[in-house]
């Protein structure tokens, strides 16, 4: 387990390992879910579409269909599988 100590400010320092693992950077926003009295779940907040729009896009990149995005995913379905 790994663990955090609360500063008389109210602040925590997510540890390294817990931050590596939510895949978390400088600027990301975190909600905090409380369970009862004595939980509570840390969860990164997705970012917005307009955040995001277009940053996938290449110019040099080819277009690709539908039917060729579905069988690329079973591909990598099937090799999990494996």
């Amino acid at each position: 387990m790994v663990t955090a100590t609360l500063t008389s400010k109210g602040q925590i320092t997510i540890p390294k390992s817990v931050r590596t693992s939510l895949h978390l950077h400088p600027g990301d926003r975190i909600a905090f879910v409380v369970h009862g009295d004595s939980q509570a779940t840390l969860k990164p907040i997705t970012k917005s579409v307009d955040e995001v729009f277009g940053k996938l896009h290449s110019p040099s990149q080819r277009r690709v269909t539908v039917r060729e995005m579905n069988e690329a995913v079973a591909s990598k379905i099937r090799g999990r599988r494996q």
